[in-house]
């Protein structure tokens, strides 16, 4: 069991690589105590950091987890499990640990695929229905004064990615459909996470795109 006495306690899924690493070290580095949940080991040493291996798509592998602050629902696939993953496993996650009242902000990763459908199907349905996921648990969370919201993130420059960033071929014609000629970092990402959960006080039930203009030319290359 975890429970934060003296520090701000942010619980984020999918810790061990890609943003949701990348938002764990820049709330650890902002001196906020962090869950991180993960099929994988601990990637990240850190005082104030506790993990957990559990499935997000499995709730009762749910650690018990007191008092959350701020709630990051990271972890996704891109695979058979889209909407086990994707969108289940945010909907378990928050019901376990944001509708209580310590909660202060939730924020969602979703994806410019929600916006443009310019994916694989069942990737881009699991994060339309994020979208309206969070729309739903803003509505839910007020009476906290809490916010929810979700960030949508086009090309990131993760592990994931990796079968086009390697392809020079697909990389070009990535590249031909972005206007500003590049994808985020993670850690890009991880500071707009950490804005919207711990900065901002008003926005809430939105969505920010971040994908560099490319779904001004929606199509997708893998």
């Amino acid at each position: 069991m975890t429970k934060s006495n003296d520090k701000t306690l942010v619980l984020i899924t999918g810790t061990s690589s890609g943003i949701g690493l990348a938002t764990a070290k820049k709330f650890l580095d902002m001196g906020f105590a962090v869950v991180g949940i993960d099929l994988k080991a601990s990637a990240i040493s850190h005082a104030n950091y506790t993990h957990y291996v559990a499935d997000v798509s499995k709730p009762e592998t749910l650690p018990v987890v007191e008092g959350v602050n701020i709630l990051v629902n990271n972890a996704g696939v891109q695979n058979a499990n889209d909407i086990d993953v994707n969108l289940r496993g945010t909907i378990n996650v928050t019901e376990k640990y944001a509708f209580q009242p310590a909660i202060r902000a939730i924020v969602n990763v979703a994806s410019a695929s929600a916006h443009t459908g310019a994916e694989f199907a069942e990737y881009s349905a699991s994060k339309g229905g994020v979208l309206a996921y969070t729309k739903h648990v803003a509505l839910n969370v007020a009476k906290y004064s809490a916010t929810c919201n979700s960030v949508s993130p086009g090309g990131v420059l993760t592990e994931l990615n990796k079968p086009v960033i390697g392809a020079e071929d697909k990389w070009a014609r990535i590249m031909a459909l972005t206007p500003l000629k590049k994808w985020a970092t993670a850690d890009e990402i991880a500071e707009w996470i950490y804005f919207i959960a711990a900065v901002n006080k008003s926005m809430t039930g939105q969505d920010i795109l971040i994908d560099n203009g490319e779904s001004s030319d929606a199509h997708f290359v893998w």
